[in-house]
């Protein structure tokens, strides 16, 4: 006990560091190692049992030794046989059969069946045995030596062992008989054998081995499947005049065999339905057993309605008696047997109306109990309450089963669950406080075997005091040493049962008292219990049958989540599920016994889930949305009303080791807003609130969807824009400085606008192979756009004025101080409108500007597509640790000798950290390549008409500054139509037409913006004079007039600068530093 102490302790570390939910005490299901305390038997029966009185010795020894091998053998059916033929056929859906899996499954289950034939016989041989041993003692026959005076002596335990042996076969006959399944699948095999007999060259089967395996069938057919295991072993021929043993002739055996049957009954009939009854049904069904090979006195009273074998296998005593026992038969008339059948039904009835009551009262009983197992730590006062629970737990138990098989009530269904809940509460506390009991066990024991050894010490020396010498008396001064021996020591089960057969011999005489005689049996039978207390928990406690009852989970399951209070006593309804598990290890018509835990355990998980876990995360989704939108006041959600459910009680409950209900929600709620963020990227910000409010209400712990946040401005999407890029540049306003896109109007209150963030997670979600595609696009439409440009350029009127410009400037450039003249500028501008008009008032020049815009805006495009692509690839970058130096992960796998799955998996991954630093290190240069493409088409001597360009730039300039203005001034209007703040398009647009016809020199040379600022300054300063001059005069208009005209002055300075500035930062994205020349120069020198 010390050395478990130490190392659960130990283990309890262990889990206390990987675990969050662990207590101080032993947990049923994840404890890897646990205490049993069953007393183990060292020395043999030939050891145990010496006495001088060598006759008494051999017949203790073999009546002992054929109990024991009674023990083993119905250990060998419960466990393998039993469970084995249970199982057959399960764990295979009735959908999915396919033709020949029948046969293939009975050829499987053959060996087994000629095993449990081999066992059958052999119960045959033990009981012909047991037989034979007792009639030897009790013969009626004048010439037979007796070996013992055995006319006081009643060995009542050894018919108790035959009585349980006959109730194996019996067990046996009633699952083949119960077994459809088993028997139709016999058959088909049978066929299934005909067919190879007739054609065994078919199946490569030699005929030499087909006949040997028919008779072996047909033996086990009749063996076993005919329901005669029982009927054939009572038939058997007793009688052996070899061994000079009579049986059928012997009436002092009748007779002996008629008293202890008799005897048994009385013990049986006093405690049945009694609250302390604990093995009493078994025993009764014993008792019946051998009256069948009695063929007497069958009147006896039908005491219990029904007796549950194993399993879902029901046996009926009435039934019983008509089929196997021929003088009962005779005895029973309709009307009895009518009235027993009424009988049954009456009790059943009883039992369901008053279950729900005695669920309570039982509820009520356990619980106490358990308080008080957990609040017992001086460790005396234990025997009685155990021993007392134990029969209840019996009771209970039994009812369970019996009522199990008639069609039931949901409340009846919940009640039988709680009391499955019950039964393995019970378990579970013995387990927890295993220390506790193993210590107390010890000391139990320890005392009522001080208190059997006085009572058998007392009645010693009675028989020592009586001084006249019999062999009779001898017998019994022999059996009581031996019982004192072997009380003197560990309570094992061969030591106890040496205790019950000298006992047997040794109250004879009246050695005892009856006030003596009653105490110690009921002191062996409390060192029976306490010595075998956990196995006979363990079996009471046992809910493998529920396996056969498996539909009422999903009742128990929907009644769970409807009273989430009583959530956390689902653990023990998934821990008596559990209980089939072992039985199912010995499943044999399978190739693996894991195939059938397997569907097992699928099938309850899947009720699991359909029935709790999927509702419980339907109704916290719900939950949380109302929550989130309580402002849409969709419906009356006060507690006080509508009631409130704690659904966090569900989440907590741990009913299966491997599913915790936390983590298949939190999954699910993560999965489910995942797939509607994606759907609708703009209601991100509500499941963002969904998720915390999970996380705050029902503790969970939610992932963060790292989808691209969308803004509540969002605008178009990159796909978008690039499929539709004639219409985005036209209708949204660049600006530079921002780097932004403002739409120029819009139906609604707001505008739309992009910005690089949204460009980065359109990249992201769409990926970067997007960003090349974009630049295509974009090229295409220059190309278009520049054909008009050309057509403009080339027009008559436009290019004959600009020629003259050009000859006029050069030939005044000396009088000017080289800066073109803004009134010159200006005359073209309003020249131009004098050509005609739109019908919304727009000028050939005008739309000449826009035309300029709209390739600027496409260029401002491309500026941001770059600059989202390096912002996308660095977010995505952040985790490498250093892009200098990027480990060839290819390489790596490679020398480990990975597979190839693998070495493919790290090629991918060192292409995308190779995409994602080459992108994120220098982004493209798409400006380059967009100059590089056009370039020599512009300079090209075709395109001559094209030269005059920079000496457009000047009015256009004039001309743009005066719609911008305008634009502005619509800001402070109600009506906004046509107002704006920003267009740097058009900067964009002059700076990239500038560069590709290679005229910075030119239009540099025309110094405009310096001649515009002295037009300006010094217009201003004829202001100031006049105001001077005109302040004297006090003219209150005339100074008003020239204030507005002095602010006029200022504001078409300012946005001439602004222009100058935006133009002066667009030029640099071109290199405008540079010309044509001098790049190629620097090309050549780089070659």
């Amino acid at each position: 006990v010390k050395f478990l102490e130490e190392y659960t302790s130990q283990l309890k570390g262990i889990e206390e560091a990987l675990d969050d939910s662990i207590g101080d005490v032993w947990d049923f299901t994840l404890d890897p190692i646990a205490l049993k305390l069953l007393p183990y038997e060292q020395s043999s029966l030939l050891e145990l049992i010496k006495t001088d009185n060598k006759v008494l010795n051999k017949v203790i020894t073999v009546y002992a030794a054929l109990c024991s091998e009674v023990k083993k053998l119905k250990y060998e059916a419960e466990t393998k046989f039993y469970n084995g033929l249970l199982y057959y056929g399960e764990g295979v859906s009735d959908t999915s059969v396919v033709e020949g899996e029948s046969q293939i499954q009975m050829g499987r289950f053959i060996s087994f069946l000629q095993e449990l034939s081999c066992f059958v016989s052999r119960c045959y041989e033990v009981v012909v045995n047991i037989v034979h041993q007792l009639a030897a003692l009790y013969s009626s026959s004048k010439g037979a030596t007796k070996i013992i005076e055995s006319s006081g002596v009643h060995f009542q335990i050894v018919y108790e062992h035959l009585g349980e042996l006959l109730v194996v076969l019996l067990t046996l006959d009633e699952i083949m008989e119960n077994h459809g399944t088993l028997k139709d699948h016999w058959k088909m095999y049978k066929r299934l054998l005909k067919s190879v007999h007739h054609n065994p060259g078919k199946f490569s089967i030699p005929e030499d081995k087909l006949k040997p395996f028919e008779k072996l069938l047909l033996k086990l057919e009749g063996q076993l499947l005919d329901g005669m295991i029982l009927q054939s072993c009572v038939e058997q021929r007793f009688d052996d005049p070899g061994e000079g043993v009579a049986v059928a002739k012997n009436g002092a055996f009748a007779e002996e065999f008629a008293f202890n049957i008799r005897t048994i009954f009385t013990s049986v009939e006093s405690k049945i339905g009694e609250p302390s009854e604990i093995d009493q049904r078994d025993k009764y069904c014993r008792l019946f057993v051998l009256l069948s090979f009695l063929s007497c006195d069958a009147s006896i009273l039908i005491l219990v309605p029904a007796v549950t074998l194993t399993a879902n296998i029901i046996w009926f005593p009435d039934t019983f008696l008509i089929a196997k026992v021929p003088a009962a038969a005779k005895l029973m008339d309709k009307k009895s047997l009518q009235a027993i059948r009424a009988q049954r039904d009456t009790y059943l009835q009883q039992r369901a109306q008053t279950l729900t009551k005695d669920v309570q009262s039982y509820y009520v009983f356990v619980t106490s109990w358990m308080m008080k197992m957990e609040s017992i730590l001086s460790k005396d006062h234990k025997s009685d309450k155990l021993a007392d629970d134990l029969n209840s737990r019996c009771n209970v138990f039994v009812q369970v089963k019996t009522i199990m098989e008639r069609p039931m009530t949901k409340t009846s269904v919940k009640a039988l669950c709680r009391l499955v809940e019950l039964l393995k509460a019970v378990e579970h506390t013995f387990h927890r406080r295993s220390m506790v009991v193993a210590d107390s066990v010890s000391h139990i024991t320890q005392q009522l075997q001080s208190q059997a050894l006085n009572a058998i010490g007392t009645a010693k020396k009675r028989v020592i005091s009586d001084k006249k010498y019999s062999e009779q008396r001898l017998d019994v001064l022999s059996s009581l040493v031996l019982a004192e021996n072997a009380l003197s020591g560990p309570s094992t089960k061969e030591r106890r049962l040496v205790v019950s057969l000298a006992l047997c011999v040794g109250t004879q005489l009246k050695t005892f008292k009856d006030e003596e005689l009653l105490p110690l049996q009921l002191v062996l039978k409390k060192l029976d219990l306490i010595s075998e207390l956990r196995e006979r928990v363990k079996l009471q406690c046992d809910c493998s049958f529920l396996y056969w009852h498996r539909a009422v989970f999903p009742i128990y399951l929907d009644d769970v989540y409807d009273n989430a209070v009583d959530a956390a006593r689902i653990h023990y309804m998934f821990s008596a599920l559990r209980d089939s598990v072992l039985s199912m290890l010995y499943a044999k018509h399978m190739e693996l016994c894991d195939q059938l835990l397997e569907s097992y355990d699928k099938e309850i998980m899947d009720v699991f889930k359909e029935h709790l876990l999927d509702k419980l995360c339907k109704e916290i989704e719900k939950d949380l949305r109302l929550s989130v939108h309580t402002h849409l006041k969709l419906d009356d959600r006060n507690p006080f009303k509508v009631g409130m459910k704690d659904l966090k009680l569900c989440l907590y409950m741990h009913a299966h080791r491997f599913v915790l209900e936390r983590t298949y929600v939190t999954h699910y709620l993560d999965k489910t807003f995942y797939n509607l963020t994606t759907v609708a990227l703009h209601d991100w910000a509500t499941y963002s609130e969904m998720r915390n409010l999970a996380t705050q209400r029902y503790g969970l712990t939610m992932t963060e969807a790292h989808l691209p946040s969308q803004t509540l401005e969002q605008g178009l999407d990159v796909l978008e824009i690039m499929r539709n890029i004639h219409v985005f540049v036209s209708r949204y306003l660049y600006n530079l400085n921002n780097q932004i896109f403002i739409e120029k109007a819009s139906n609604n209150k707001h505008l739309n606008t992009i910005n690089i963030r949204h460009i980065a997670n359109s990249i992201r979600t769409h990926g970067t192979g997007i960003m090349n595609t974009t630049v295509n696009f974009t090229y295409q439409f220059l190309r278009k756009k520049f054909y008009i440009f050309s057509q403009f350029m080339y027009d008559e009127h436009i290019k004959s004025r600009l020629i003259k410009d050009i000859r006029f400037f050069r030939e005044t450039k000396d009088q000017s101080d080289q800066k073109y003249p803004f009134e010159r500028a200006e005359k073209f501008n309003r020249g131009i409108r004098k050509l005609g008009i739109t019908p919304d008032g727009q000028s050939y020049l005008d739309q000449f500007r826009q035309l300029i815009s709209q390739i600027g805006n496409a260029m401002g495009y491309v500026r941001m597509i770059r600059s989202g692509g390096l912002h996308c690839c660095s977010s995505a970058i952040r985790f490498v640790p250093d892009l200098e130096d990027i480990v060839n992960f290819e390489e790596l796998v490679k020398e480990e000798g990975l597979s190839e799955e693998t070495q493919r998996a790290a090629s991918v991954l060192d292409s995308v950290l190779g995409d994602l630093t080459s992108n994120s290190a220098e982004g493209t240069e798409y400006f380059k390549m967009l100059v590089a493409v056009f370039a020599p088409e512009f300079r090209s001597a075709k395109n001559m008409h094209l030269r005059n360009f920079y000496m457009i730039v000047p009015p256009l300039t004039v001309n743009f500054v005066e719609h911008s203005i305008s634009c502005k001034e619509k800001l402070n209007k109600k009506n906004k139509s046509g107002a704006a703040f920003t267009d740097d398009g058009f900067a964009m647009g002059v700076a990239y037409i500038l560069k590709l016809l290679d005229q910075y020199l030119e239009f540099d040379s025309l110094h405009w913006f310096q001649a515009v600022r002295d037009k300006y300054k010094k217009e201003m300063n004829a202001v100031v004079k006049e105001q001077n001059v005109q302040s004297a005069s006090q003219d209150e208009k005339l100074l008003q007039t020239m204030n507005l005209t002095q602010k006029r002055l200022d504001i078409y300075l300012q946005e001439f600068e602004l222009l100058h500035f935006s133009l002066s930062s667009a030029r640099i994205f071109f290199r405008a530093d540079k010309t044509a020349a001098e790049e190629t120069q620097e090309k050549k020198d780089k070659g």
